[in-house]
Order: C-alpha cells, then structure tokens, then sequence
C-alpha cells in the first residue's frame, strides 16, 4: 500500500466513524407534554417543570426530549393530540391541565401519566386512591377548585356592603365547573350572599361579561378554576382595572396585572413537582408507587394600588395576612 493510500483509507475511515457513532447511540426518552391552554404566559410554569426534571438528573435535549402539544383553548383537540403522543411510544406524558389529564387517560392504559390540576383526581376518576394510584396514572392536585368559596370570602370581606357577587367559569370545562359551581353557591348562601353564574370560554367573550357585570349590579367578581383562565390571567387583570371591578382570582400574575387580590396554590411548585415525578418515572418508579401529592402552600397577594384606584378599604387584619403587598 502506498502512502497515498494509506492517507485516503485513513481518511475515509475517520469521515465515516462519527456517522457510525451517531447511528449507534440510544434514541433519548421523550415525555410528552400536554395542555388544553397555548404557551403563552406559561414561562414560569414551564421552567418550573424543567427545573422538576434537572433535580432527577435530566436536562431536556441533553439526555431527555420534551415534545410540547397545546390545544391554545380547543379543548376538542385533546384526544388527537393525547393519541398522538400515543402513537410516538413517548415514555411518559405530563398531563398539565384537567381535560389533558383526562385525554391522556382515555388514550393509554399502559403509558405512565403524570397529571397536574385543580381538581380532585378521584372525583374525575384519574385514580382510585390518593395514596396508592394503581394503573399508570399519579401526580400533583392543587386545591383551587376547594378554595374557590374562600375567595368568595375574602371578597366579602373586602366588599361588606355588597349583596350581590358574581362567579365567572367555563362551560367549556364542565369536570371543572359543576363542583366549583357548587361549593360557590352553598358557601354564597352561607354568606346571604346573591350569587350569579356568568359564562366565558374565550377572549371575545369577556366585554359581555362585564357589560353583564353592570347590568347586575355585582359588587364584584370570583373568576373560576380552569386552565383557560389561568392561560389570560394577565389580560382579565387589566380588564378588572379598566372596568372598574373588585375582582379575585388565583394567580399572582393577575394581581400584578391590575387585579385587585390572588388566592390560590402556588402553581410553579406544582410544575416543579410534576417534572420531579416525570423523572423518577424515567428512572423505574412506577406510577402506582408513587402517591398523588397536593400542593400545600396558598398564596394572598393583595394589590393595594388597585384597591385605592377601585376605592375599596383592605381591613388590617386582611393586610396582614398577605403574603405579599403590591403597592
């Protein structure tokens, strides 16, 4: 052999062997996430999960792949987007709102699913049993659907002289909606409190609602549960400051967007642990072991600024209790 020869055999070896290489390393697991709401105004959420999967050790497009799917609203999209998932063999599904949640449930029996709501998982039928889930689905409960009636109360609290109120959901959402609906009503009465139920399931519905705010007279408003709010909270804040209307809702954003108090589970914490549970299930945990976990920490934030705007006096002992002030 010559040394020319020799030099092109070298080199065409060494061309070939990176290819060879690639071609032989393992495909990374991919967790399929899904979510009735668009990716907008999800940031901290979505960080919070990645953040969830670092602490058990895996970094999305270094030795894990996250396949995003959003339905932006149309919840009517769930199912195709759950089957596809399905289809792709994913190794887990992060299930991130109540109608993905209950999509991927009735799309696979053998995939482990992580959820994450607002609701209760046994009422939905996602599990038999908080502390042993059985089958392939576990995950992280908030309470905000149980706490809907406190916000009731801690608008009256605010607002005592109002005798009239209103609760604002989606019909879009009815595993939601019928028990919030439900508890808001017996905890109105509870109070002497009227109470009127008011409808939206998207943007273009939200002038109406609170053109029918005033044609009511309400006092003020409890926007419901539900993922599609969560996904405006920011552009129902600024709606409740141009309008002129006490309102309460569940996200800081909300609050810091104009909205005058926020009252609910912290939701990054809930992200947090669902990636943590997506990660121990890539390690071998299986679903069935791992108990559903319900965020524990209720966040108040006050802002003081849209009080004074909105005239509204915040009692001190109500101040105090805040976990945060925005002035």
């Amino acid at each position: 052999m010559t040394r020319r020869e020799f030099i092109k055999l070298i080199a065409g070896t060494a061309a070939a062997w990176p290819l060879a290489t690639w071609a032989q390393q393992p495909a990374l697991p991919v967790i399929g996430f899904i979510n009735s709401d668009s990716p907008n105004g999800h940031a901290r959420e979505l960080a919070a999960f990645l953040k969830g999967l670092g602490e058990t050790g895996y970094v999305d497009g270094r030795n894990v792949a996250v396949e995003y799917r959003w339905a932006n609203g149309n919840v009517d999209r769930l199912p195709e987007m759950a089957a596809d998932l399905v289809h792709r063999k994913v190794a887990v599904v992060a299930a991130t709102s109540t109608p993905a949640a209950l999509a991927a449930k009735a799309a696979t029996t053998t995939i482990p699913i992580v959820f994450e709501i607002g609701g209760d998982p046994i009422q939905l039928g996602l599990v038999a049993s908080l502390s042993r889930p059985a089958d392939n689905v576990t995950g992280i409960t908030q309470s905000n659907l149980e706490i809907v009636p406190k916000r009731l109360e801690l608008l009256h609290e605010l607002l005592p002289g109002a005798r009239s109120l209103a609760l604002l959901v989606n019909p879009a959402e009815p595993a939601i909606v019928e028990p919030m609906v439900k508890e808001a009503l017996a905890a109105a009465r509870a109070l002497g409190l009227e109470l009127h139920v008011l409808n939206a399931s998207s943007e273009a519905d939200f002038n109406g609602v609170f053109a029918k705010l005033r044609q009511l007279q309400a006092g003020g408003l409890v926007i419901g549960a539900g993922p599609f709010f969560t996904g405006v909270r920011e552009q129902l804040g600024a709606l409740a400051l141009r309008h002129a209307v006490p309102t309460i809702f569940q996200n800081r954003e909300f609050a810091t967007a104009g909205g005058l108090v926020s009252y609910g589970s912290d939701i990054t914490d809930a992200y947090r642990l669902t990636g943590i549970y997506a990660g121990r299930i890539l390690k071998g945990d299986k679903p069935a072991d791992l108990p559903v976990q319900q965020v524990s920490k209720v966040e108040l934030i006050i802002n003081l600024k849209a009080a004074r705007a909105l005239g509204v006096a915040v009692p001190l002992p109500l101040s105090g209790r805040a976990d945060e002030l925005i002035e």
